[in-house]
């Protein structure tokens, strides 16, 4: 089609030979072709040149169209190959969300606005099997659990603070708490079979201090027992991030322990799509900003 769109625009076939580098003969051999293809002449050939006939001029019209259009489709899959444009699924845990995520997104966002990201807030164990088969892309997971075929990058480590209810006599302490002061707390926990490790990490702030804590109720979201545990129902341990839940009626306090809850970035060990590795480099980028920050801040 180059050929004959060559001489489409020169009406003269020794032209369009010299305009595309290649024999006469050549060229005359590729658009018979195309006419034998049609059942149909495309030029009326004279001694002094050619002219398109009217199958000959509809067929360069619609070429040209074609043509660019698959220039745009090049260029297109070109930018998508190399991360800038096309789809990003990301999947998140709800509670990552309450640290540097929103600003990680709103980086990629501005970054690269030709990328459209779709997010999905999903509990890890969700997300896991939904990485390895390809629908999603990327995975911000709280305490996740190594998988064989995923990749984790930490992105960061945060202390675990204690949620009281406003009236509790522990939430006027100024200063960090020993975690042995709960001993004799009724706890309002995260659901083990949701987020196994996670539940193990907030209950080794407590077998550290030489106590199992009487669990009373299970929820599946941070928000849920924050909010129960403002009603009175409890105490509890959350990563130092679920205090900007800001729900009315409930105190957070630090604790002294080496005990600590992540948020890491999974994403296949080869990872399929090319925004992915765009996005974990602003990720790393942003948690790495936040870190210093609070180190400065201390």
């Amino acid at each position: 089609m180059r050929y004959f769109l060559a001489v489409a625009e020169t009406l003269h076939f020794g032209r369009a030979a010299s305009k595309l580098r290649i024999a006469q003969p050549n060229l005359s051999l590729q658009v018979r072709k195309i006419e034998q293809a049609l059942g149909h002449d495309l030029f009326i050939r004279t001694t002094r040149g050619v002219k398109l006939t009217a199958a000959g001029a509809y067929l360069a019209q619609r070429a040209e169209e074609l043509q660019t259009g698959f220039d745009d489709a090049i260029q297109t899959a070109q930018r998508i190959g190399q991360g800038e444009e096309g789809t990003l699924s990301v999947g998140f845990s709800g509670s990552a969300m309450y640290g540097r995520l929103p600003f990680v997104l709103d980086h990629f966002r501005r970054r690269y606005p030709k990328v459209q990201v779709r997010l999905r807030e999903m509990y890890a164990h969700e997300q896991t099997p939904l990485l390895l088969n390809g629908p999603l892309d990327v995975g911000f997971i709280r305490d996740g659990t190594p998988a064989d075929g995923l990749r984790m990058t930490p992105l960061s480590r945060e202390p675990f603070h204690a949620v009281f209810p406003q009236s509790h006599r522990l939430a006027e302490v100024s200063g960090p708490l020993a975690p042995r002061e709960l001993r004799d707390e009724r706890f309002v926990l995260f659901t083990p079979r949701i987020a196994r490790l996670a539940f193990e990490r907030t209950l080794a702030v407590c077998t550290a201090a030489g106590f199992t804590p009487e669990i009373s109720l299970e929820a599946p979201q941070w928000v849920t027992i924050v909010s129960l545990v403002a009603a009175g129902m409890g105490v509890s341990i959350a990563p130092a991030s679920v205090a900007r839940l800001n729900i009315p009626g409930a105190v957070f306090r630090p604790l002294r322990s080496k005990a600590w809850s992540s948020v890491d970035l999974w994403t296949e060990d080869s990872m399929r799509n090319p925004a992915a590795a765009h996005l974990l480099a602003i990720a790393k980028e942003e948690f790495s900003m936040s870190s210093i920050k609070g180190n400065k801040d201390k």
